[in-house]
């Protein structure tokens, strides 16, 4: 089991290029035409708004390993801020507006990983369906309306600071170790490339490819309740449309940092700078005053260059 996992983990030499090409680009582009881009406060503010796609992206890597996709994340997120809100609001306690979060979320991703692997429904259907709940749930539960006054508590995690680094970033940094730590030194991540490289594998080895299947998306639920707790800081308030849309960033990071769609390979750290490569781009169209729609698009070409750079060299 474990020379499987071996033989699954790309070569970085093999994934670095396409994406590390396209952010060199984008930083330089962004510096000749944004005044202010290169500024030690611009950049860290990117490294910090980059932080919510980051807890979207990193369980989205495992999901796309396991040959799945998770359309519902962005919708949960909206959903599990809108939780914290109003249980920090009602209670006066971030840990309970986080608990709250993390239980909503993680039994969005429990309902998706048995949608998906016991029900049998494809991914993109299954999640499809959770999307439309998740966003429903969220307008019945805000009336349509925004939650505002959220305790201190909660408010200063996204401004405040550990050891002069942002607290966002501590959270970020952590949650790609944890990440990292389970992918490639746990048998629970030997078993997240064998599901997407060869199941049947695991049948013969006495395991049930479906409970782990549900994990996978369980900790990307989850995940959505922690990316809430941060959302919910960063906008002073609940919104009931806050994420909406985000789950398109965070697979276009996985897909931009060169993690397969098929046979369970995928780079966690390749998913970082496609985190940073979306963030960035987005950023500098902010600088620039592109309107929104523009930078909608623009994510998109940004996955076909990369993509189009890691064919070239595949090639070649």
């Amino acid at each position: 089991m474990r020379e499987a996992a071996v033989v699954s983990q790309p070569n970085p030499l093999q994934r670095i290029p396409g994406v590390a090409i396209v952010l060199v680009l984008l930083i330089a582009l962004f510096s000749a035409i944004a005044p202010g881009f290169l500024s030690v406060a611009n950049l860290s503010n990117v490294l910090v708004q980059s932080t919510i796609l980051t807890m979207l992206a990193l369980p989205m890597t495992l999901i796309i390993m396991t040959e799945g996709l998770d359309l519902s994340m962005g919708a949960v997120l909206t959903l599990t801020s809108l939780c914290v809100a109003i249980v920090s609001l009602a209670t006066k306690s971030m840990l309970l507006g986080l608990g709250a979060g993390l239980l909503v979320g993680a039994a969005f991703g429990f309902a998706n990983g048995w949608l998906v692997a016991i029900v049998g429904i494809p991914p993109f259907v299954a999640t499809l369906g959770t999307l439309g709940m998740a966003q429903g749930l969220s307008l019945i539960v805000s009336d349509g309306q925004s939650v505002v006054g959220i305790p201190h508590s909660v408010r200063d995690i996204y401004s405040a600071t550990l050891l002069g680094v942002p607290v966002p970033i501590v959270m970020a940094l952590v949650t790609y170790a944890a990440f990292h730590g389970l992918l490639y030194h746990t048998r629970f991540g030997t078993y997240i490339f064998v599901l997407g490289g060869n199941r049947e594998a695991l049948r013969y080895a006495g395991l049930s490819p479906n409970k782990l299947l549900i994990a996978v998306y369980a900790i990307g639920g989850a995940m959505a309740g922690i990316a809430g707790l941060l959302m919910t800081a960063r906008m002073n308030s609940g919104h009931p449309t806050a994420g909406l849309g985000l789950e398109f960033d965070a697979i276009a990071a996985v897909a931009v940092g060169g993690t397969s769609f098929e046979r369970g390979n995928g780079w966690l750290l390749g998913t970082l700078l496609g985190v940073i490569a979306v963030g960035v781009l987005r950023n500098g169209l902010n600088l620039v005053s592109m309107p929104s729609s523009v930078q909608v698009a623009s994510v998109g070409v940004l996955v076909i260059v990369a993509l189009f750079l890691d064919g070239l060299r595949s090639r070649a």
